[in-house]
This record gives structure tokens, sequence and C-alpha cells, in this order.
């Protein structure tokens, strides 16, 4: 899996453009361009063909112009990522009134990311280790901090929290997605694939020598419908990771 890395770009560029400060143009700018309409062409490449696929040219034969007229617009490739980034970030939805307090609310985080990823499968492919500082993805680390301020945590635990639940949902996204692109990869769904080998293992494999894998790998298989659920290790994972926060704010809060 390639992988990008964000912040690669050119600060001073990347920070304008993210926060559109100006959006100058040549005299040749195509008129019908725009840093939006770019970006857009951009993740829609991302989406259908892959982060491996994205390229400004492209982009540009997405938008049906030259690549040189996106470099009016755009400095390049690593700026035009810190702006794709950004763009989608501000797509998790924000409501004020969530009803059941902090775990309502952080299951509302959890659950946006989670369908961000579904949405932008290329997000899994950016490592963001250094930060897009742009608007949407301030907006959103600040409404996730919301969720869990005034409950007893120190601004440090806040931010610790928040790190523990995203990269959750980072970590089982990416399994969901693997397992989704494995069928269009490999040419077999999980059943079949696990047809074509059956005979094979029921052959060398002998239970008896391996009796709790043999046992408990047979429940969950016929418990999840094969030998793996993204949504039931997200479900199952996210309860757990919220059962230990509660246990952290009991502690602080001394309601244990």
């Amino acid at each position: 899996m390639t992988i990008e890395y964000s912040g690669k770009g050119d600060p001073a560029r990347s920070l304008a453009l993210l926060w559109r400060t100006s959006e100058r143009t040549s005299r040749r700018g195509k008129p019908d361009l725009s840093v939006d309409r770019i970006v857009r062409a951009a993740i829609e490449v991302a989406d259908a063909e892959g982060l491996q696929a994205l390229s400004m040219r492209r982009v540009a034969e997405r938008l049906g112009v030259g690549t040189m007229s996106l470099y009016t617009y755009v400095p390049g490739k690593p700026e035009l990522l810190d702006v794709m980034l950004d763009t989608v970030y501000g797509e998790t939805a924000r409501p004020e009134d969530v009803p059941g307090g902090w775990r309502a609310r952080l299951t509302l985080v959890a659950r946006e990311n989670w369908a961000l990823y579904q949405r932008h499968p290329w997000l899994l492919q950016v490592a963001t280790n250094r930060p897009v500082l742009g608007p949407n993805v301030t907006a959103k680390y600040d409404y996730e901090l919301r969720a869990v301020d005034g409950i007893g945590l120190t601004d440090v635990e806040m931010d610790s929290v928040i790190t523990l639940v995203t990269g959750f949902v980072h970590g089982t996204a990416r399994g969901a997605v693997e397992a989704a692109q494995a069928e269009s990869q490999t040419g077999l769904s999980d059943e079949q694939w696990w047809a074509a080998h059956a005979p094979f293992l029921s052959r060398i494999a002998d239970a008896s020598q391996w009796p709790t894998a043999s046992r408990v790998g047979q429940a969950a298989a016929e418990a999840l419908g094969g030998a793996y659920s993204p949504e039931h290790a997200f479900e199952f994972g996210l309860e757990r990771v919220l059962d230990g926060i509660d246990t952290l704010i009991s502690r602080r809060t001394g309601s244990a």
C-alpha cells in the first residue's frame, strides 16, 4: 500500500490554500477553474481510483484542461493533498445537541469518522503525524474535544481520549476497507475462499491438537458469518474503548 504524508508542501503556500487567504490567478488562468473545483476533482479521482492514481495530470484530465493550468491555482500535489484532507474532514456531522452525555457524544464522533473512511478509503493511506492545519481539521478537532469537555478530565487526557477513539476507528476502518477490497482484488468472496480451502483443511487440520482454536474459531465464524466481521469488530471494540474511558472518568471524579 502506498503511503503519502501530509504536510510535505511549502508551509506558506499550503496554509494560504487551506485558509483561502488568497487565490491568485494569472492572466492565463482558466475562468472556470478554482481551487475548490480542482480539489473536488482530485477527491473524485482518489475515491474512484485510489490515492496511487492521484496526480496533477490525472486531475487535469478529469477537468478537461491542460496540466499546467492547474499550477496557476495549486502549487503541486503535496499542497493539493493537504487541501483534499481538510476538505473531506469538513464532512463530519457536528450537532450541538447529542442526548446521552459524553458516551453518546464520543459514539457519534467514532461513527462519523468510521463513515468518513468508508466514503474516502484513500484517507487510510495518508500519514497525518504532521497534521493539516486547515479550518476544517481545526473545527473537527475542536468539536471532538468538546465531547469530553467538563467531565473531569485534564486537557491532556481530553486530547488522549480523542486520539484513542479516532485511532481505534482508523484501525478498524482499515480492516473493513481491506476486507471489502479483498473480493475485488482476488476475484473470490469470503465464502468462495473458504469453500476452496475447506477440503484441504479437513484433511490436514486436527481439531484435537488445537481444541480451543477449533472451538472458538467455529463459534465466531457461525456468529459472525465468517472469520472476520469489520462491523462487529467496530461495534464490540468501540464499547470496550468507551468502557475504559468510563473507568478513567470515574477515577478522576471519585464516582467509582
